[in-house]
C-alpha cells in the first residue's frame, strides 16, 4: 500500500484544504503516514503571508526530500501560487500547483504533466469546498475563499484571487457529512468569512442562522472575522445562540488610525473599539483574539503607544502579534520610513507582555465556575484536554474515555495557561 504524508503551514483554511485533498489519495488506497515518515507522497500546504512562513514551507520541502528520497514531493497553497519557482531547487518535486489546480492534485499526479501549475490569479473562479476531519472532535469547513480588500502589506488577494463562496445549500451538505462522523464542533473559515455571499446573494448573518437549525452539530466558531463585518446582527444572534460560541478573533493590526489608512484597512479604531464595546454588552463572557501587525511602515513610538494604550483598555482576552515584513509585490515595500528591526522586536515584546497579562486576567475571571467542556485529547497521565465555549483550555483527570463528550466541569486550579477541572 502506497503511502502518503502531508503538513499544512499557514491559516486554519489551509489545514481544511490539506485534508480534502489527501482523503482523494486515501480513498484511492494510499495510507497516511506522519510528516517526517518515510512516504511516496508528500504534500506540502504552503503560506507566503509572511517572509518567515514562506521560507519554512521551502524547509519542509527540503525535509521531505531528504526523509524520502525516492519519494514524490507535491507544493500546493499560497507560495506555490505566488512563488512557484521557488520550490524547484529540490529534486523531488513532482507538482506545484497553485489556487486553480491544487484539489486536482491526484489527477494531475497520475497523467502526464508539467511541473508547475500557477495561471493567472485572476483567471481564478472555481470555488472548492472543503473540510478537515483528523481531529475528530473538530473540523475546519471552508465557506469562502479570495480577498477583495487590497491591504498594502498583504500577499493574500495575490495568492487566492477574488472574494468567493459556495451556496449556504451546498455548505449545509458539508455540515451534514461532518455531522455523519460523530465530530461535535465545526471551525467556520475563509479567507475573509464576513464578505460571504458575493457569489451567490446570501449574507453570512444567512449562513449562521441556517447552520444554527442542522442537526448533530453542538458548537460553531467563527474564525477571524473583519470588524467591518461583525454587524449587529450576527453579535445578537450569538448571544442568543446555544451552538454558536462566544468566541471571535477579529483583526485590529494597528490602533493607530495614521496606520490603518496606510494599511488601506476598511475601518478605523473608533469602530474596532465600538464593536468589541458592542459585542461585549451582549455577551458579557466573550473570548476576543486580536491581531496585530508590529513595525509596520511608517509607524513612530507613538503610532505604536496608540496601539498599546487602546488594547489596554478594552477588555480583549488574547493578542496574535505579527512582526512585519516586507513582502515582494506589495505596496508597502515602498512606504518610506522602515521600522528598524531592533525596534519592532522591543514593540512585539511590549505587546507580548500585555496578552500575557489580559490572557491570564481573562482565565481567571472564571474560577470556581462550571462549564460545558469539549474534551479533545489525552496525555500519558490520564489527563483529558479541551476547550470551554469561550475557549478557556482545560484539564482534567479520568479513568474512562471522555474524548469527543462535552461535560459538566468546575475550574479550579488556573496553572501555566490551563484550568484544572473536576467533572461534574
Amino acid at each position: 500500500m502506497p503511502k502518503i504524508s502531508y503538513t499544512t503551514l499557514g491559516c486554519k483554511l489551509n489545514f481544511s484544504e490539506t485534508a480534502s485533498i489527501v482523503r482523494e489519495f486515501t480513498e484511492q488506497g494510499y495510507k497516511t503516514v506522519k510528516f517526517g515518515e518515510k512516504a511516496d507522497i508528500t504534500i506540502i500546504n504552503s503560506c507566503t503571508v509572511t517572509a518567515q512562513a514562506e521560507r519554512k514551507s521551502v524547509n519542509a520541502t527540503k525535509k521531505a526530500a531528504k526523509i524520502s528520497p525516492e519519494g514524490k514531493i507535491i507544493i500546493i497553497g499560497c507560495a506555490a501560487q505566488t512563488n512557484p519557482e521557488r520550490f524547484l531547487n529540490t529534486e523531488q518535486v513532482e507538482l506545484v500547483l497553485g489556487t486553480h489546480d491544487k484539489f486536482r492534485a491526484y489527477e494531475l499526479l497520475n497523467s502526464n504533466h508539467d511541473i508547475i501549475y500557477s495561471c493567472d490569479i485572476q483567471d481564478v473562479n472555481n470555488f472548492d469546498i472543503a473540510y478537515s476531519t483528523t481531529e475528530r472532535t473538530r473540523s475546519f469547513l471552508k465557506i469562502q475563499d479570495g480577498c477583495d480588500y487590497p491591504c498594502t502589506y498583504c500577499t493574500i488577494p495575490k495568492a487566492r484571487g477574488k472574494s468567493r463562496n459556495s451556496s449556504i445549500k451546498s455548505i449545509l451538505t458539508e455540515a451534514e457529512k461532518i455531522a455523519s462522523l460523530g465530530i461535535k464542533e465545526i471551525i467556520l473559515t475563509g479567507v475573509n468569512i464576513g464578505d460571504f455571499g458575493k457569489s451567490t446573494n446570501e449574507t453570512f448573518y444567512d449562513l449562521i442562522k441556517e447552520l444554527d437549525k442542522l442537526d448533530g452539530i453542538n458548537r460553531y466558531r467563527i474564525s477571524s472575522i473583519e470588524p467591518n463585518l461583525l454587524t449587529t446582527n450576527i453579535i445578537k444572534f450569538v448571544a442568543k445562540s446555544e451552538k454558536f460560541m462566544p468566541h471571535f478573533h477579529i483583526p485590529l493590526q494597528s490602533g493607530s488610525d495614521d496606520v490603518l489608512k496606510l494599511m488601506k484597512r476598511r475601518y478605523n479604531t473608533k469602530i474596532f473599539a465600538d464593536k468589541i464595546i458592542e459585542t461585549n454588552k451582549h455577551i458579557p463572557n466573550a473570548f476576543f483574539g486580536i491581531d496585530v501587525i508590529v513595525g509596520f511602515p511608517g509607524e513612530t513610538e507613538e503610532h505604536f503607544e496608540q496601539t498599546f494604550n487602546l488594547l489596554s483598555i478594552l477588555p480583549i482576552s488574547y493578542l496574535h502579534i505579527f512582526p512585519y515584513s516586507d513582502r515582494k509585490g506589495t505596496p508597502a515595500t515602498a512606504i518610506k520610513n522602515k521600522v528598524p528591526s531592533e525596534w519592532i522586536k522591543v514593540r512585539e515584546q511590549k505587546l507580548a507582555e500585555l496578552s500575557n497579562k489580559k490572557h491570564e486576567l481573562f482565565y481567571k475571571k472564571f474560577a470556581g465556575k462550571l462549564h460545558k467542556v469539549l474534551f479533545e485529547s489525552k496525555d500519558e497521565n490520564n489527563f483529558f484536554s479541551g476547550f470551554t465555549d469561550n475557549y478557556l483550555k482545560v484539564a482534567v483527570e479520568s479513568n474512562i474515555d471522555i474524548k469527543n463528550q462535552i461535560i459538566n466541569v468546575q475550574l479550579t486550579n488556573f496553572k501555566n495557561g490551563i484550568f484544572e477541572g473536576i467533572i461534574l
